[in-house]
This record gives C-alpha cells, structure tokens and sequence, in this order.
C-alpha cells in the first residue's frame, strides 16, 4: 500500500508547488505592470502640466524678436537677447499666463516675471489687468512727446489709483525707471515697455513701496518681461507633499504639519511684524489704498534678515481700481462677488449688483494667516494677550471710520507686543 501510495505523493506534491509558483509569479507580473502604468501614467500628466504651464522660452522669444524689430527696450534687453548673461532657470509658473522662473544675470540672482497670453476683459477668477493693451506695444505712439506721454502716466495712475495729491512725485519716479539706459532721453521702444509694465499690479505696488523694505527690488526690465530681487525662503510658512499623500492627510494634521519647518519664534515676530508694517503701507498710503485679495502664506517669503518679502502682489490691487470693476459685476448671492481668495463684498439684491466696501479689511485677513504662525512657540508670559488680540484682529469688519480707530489701535498693539519681546534680542 505504501508503494501505492509513492507514486501519488511524487507527482501530487511537484504539481501543487508549480501551481502555486505560476499564480505567484501572476501576481507579480500583474502588480509589476500597474505600477508601471501608474507611474507612467503620473509621469505623463506631471510633464503635460510642465509643457503647458511652463512657456517661458516662447516668451522670451517673444520679447526678443520685438526688441530686435526696435518696438521695445528696456535694461535687461541686451543681456536677454543679444549677450545672453541673463537667462531662465527653473521654472515656477502658476498660471499660463503669467511666467514666473528663477533667473541668473550675471552675478544677481533675480526672478524673471513675464506675460504671455491676452486678457482683455477683466474677470473675478483672473487677475485685474487688461492685458490686451500690454501685449500689443503700441502705446505711446509715435511722435508722443516726453510731456504729453507723463500726461498719459498721470492719467493712468489716477485711475488706477484715485486722485492723489502727490502722483506727480510717482509719475516723475515712472519717467526714471523709463530711461532704461541712463542718456538722459526716453526713446519711444522705452516707454512702450514702461506703458506695458504700468499696467501690472506687481510692478505698480514696486514703484509705491520702494522706499520701503516689503516689495523685492526691481532689477530690469525688457516689454513686459522685468526681473526682481530673489527672494531667499518663499513661502513664508508650509511644506510641498505629492498630491497622493495631501488627500490622505486631515486637514487639521496638514495646519499642523505646515508649521513644523519655520524659523525660531523670535524671528516669526520679526517677520510678523513685516506683515503688518506691509497692511499699514498700504492702507490710506501714500498712494492711495491697496486691497490683500489673497493674503496666503505662497504670497509672502523673507530673506536673511527675516524682512518679510511680498512674493505674488498681482493680489494686490488698488482699492479704486477693484471697487470700479467690482460694481459692474452681476450676482445673486454674497459669493458671485469674490475677487482672490479674500477680497468678498455684498450682493445688493435689488439691483443684482455687487457692493464695493470688502466685508473684511487688510488687517483682518493678515492676522488670520499669522494666527498659527506666530502662536506655536510663543513664549508663555505673552501667549494669551497674543491670542486675545489675534482673535480681536479676526474678527474686524467692514470699513467705517470707527471701524479705522479700532484698526489704527490693535495694528499698534499688536507691533508693540511683539517688539517689546525681541527688542533686546539680536533678532530684532
């Protein structure tokens, strides 16, 4: 019986350990050929995203062949388009439209801003800017003289900006920056590349602050394409993840997470208090007012000093400007007027209109976004007056003149606090 039993043990055996051999190797066959096609798959649609975002060679190209044919000029010209010393580097565009890379020029390290597509319109879900009239280099036309073409400059920054009193001093700062090569003349190729930039929010926040430490230098410029001091740690607070890993994470995880690589506290006071030097520039500046419409920790970074550094101001809008244009806005409820991520008025139902006051001033967004910054690490004997005055910053609203009053004192408050804690460091 045991002989009878041989055989079938001996082929039984073999026969079960091939079978589960080949449904092993099956397994492995079919879980090796999905993680092929999903990260090719991934590899596909990331470099899709790439080639359709980043252009910025096609608007070099651009800008250079209009700079050969004589239409534009401008101080980066030369080195973009003839001597090649200023070139782009790494690519860290958003929008299409907007080119962002890093750049080298010569020995500076700059960011090489530029604008490609046309805008005409002006729409909520994009930025302020018709940039129909930029693209097309045809202002001022020929035989504009220097006169009438600071007239234009004037009239531009009035409408953009309201009327202030001393837009003359602007207008003579813009007729600077215009003489590109310094001979003491504004040729026409020059002043169609300051026209074209003139009509960008970032570069006419540039020219208000730059007396001020809160907005990147401006390096040069050629048409639309200008190039700004590089910001050394952007943004001001978070971490990149993969896509697949943030849809896993809880939101109140992520909040923590984006603190968990930020400066010792001392220094978040300092750039902090950037900040809100930055919200009292602009409201009832010099020049007028600006409204924060996207007050994000990716719109703001700081250098070595912990100066804080405006990264993104196309969020940045005149409030002239955006209650002109919001006005003329069509909505049935609150949310249709929303320009940015923060910048919301009311809908007037009677006439289906947006109303032009914002719902919340600079002040309020700004202090939301530093909430979690500045309270993680803050020191105990100051920690709760920190937060009671945070929380009372949240919670401003509207725009009426004694909403101001309260605005004017928690601003100070709030710089007082937190200068009065670093003052005797080396930090402040």
């Amino acid at each position: 019986m045991a002989r009878g039993l041989f055989p079938w043990g001996f082929f039984r055996k073999p026969l079960y350990v091939q079978a589960r051999f080949s449904y092993l190797h099956m397994k492995y066959l079919f879980f090796s050929w999905l993680a092929v096609f999903v990260g090719s798959w991934i590899v596909y649609v990331e470099y899709s995203a790439y080639t359709e975002l980043c252009r910025g060679h096609d608007c070099k190209n651009s800008i250079c062949n209009k700079y050969k044919k004589g239409v534009i000029d401008g101080s980066a010209c030369s080195s973009l388009c003839e001597k090649d010393t200023l070139y782009l580097g790494k690519c860290y565009t958003a929008k299409a439209n907007s080119q962002v890379y890093s750049g080298i020029w010569g020995d500076l390290e700059g960011v090489i801003k530029c604008q490609m597509e046309e805008a005409p319109q002006y729409d909520l879900g994009s930025e302020m800017e018709p940039r129909k009239e930029a693209t097309a280099f045809n202002k001022p036309t020929e035989g504009t003289s220097v006169e009438k073409f600071r007239e234009m400059i004037l009239n531009h920054l009035k409408a953009k900006v309201g009327d202030q009193a001393n837009l003359a001093d602007l207008a003579t700062q813009v007729l600077s920056i215009t003489d590109a090569n310094k001979d003491g003349h504004i040729s026409l190729p020059e002043a169609r590349s300051t026209w074209a930039l003139l009509q960008l929010n970032e570069f006419l926040l540039a020219l208000v602050l730059q007396d001020r430490e809160h907005t990147p230098k401006l390096l040069g410029f050629c048409g639309d394409l200008y190039v700004m001091e590089k910001v050394p740690y952007s943004p001001l607070y978070g971490i990149s993840l993969p896509w697949i890993m943030e849809v896993w994470i809880p939101a109140g995880l992520r909040r923590s997470m984006d603190q968990w690589f930020t400066p010792s506290w001392p220094h978040k006071a300092k750039i902090s208090i950037g900040l809100l030097e930055l919200v009292e520039d602009i409201f009832h500046g010099t020049f007028g007012s600006f409204l924060m419409c996207d007050v994000s920790a990716n719109s703001f970074g700081y250098n070595d000093r912990h100066d804080l550094k405006v990264m993104d101001a196309r969020y940045i809008v005149p409030e002239a400007t955006f209650q002109e244009i919001i006005r003329q806005q069509r909505c049935d409820v609150d949310e249709n007027c929303l320009y940015g991520a923060d910048c919301l008025t009311s809908c007037d139902l009677t006439k289906h209109r947006c109303t032009p006051e914002v719902t919340r001033p600079n002040l309020a967004k700004a202090c939301e976004a530093l909430k979690d910054y500045i309270l993680r690490g803050a020191p105990y004997d100051v920690r709760e007056e920190l937060e009671k005055q945070l929380y009372a910053c949240i919670a401003l609203k509207g725009s009426t003149e004694q909403m101001e009053i309260e605005h004017s004192l928690i601003l100070n408050n709030l710089k007082t606090l937190l200068w009065k804690k670093i003052s005797h460091t080396k930090d402040s």
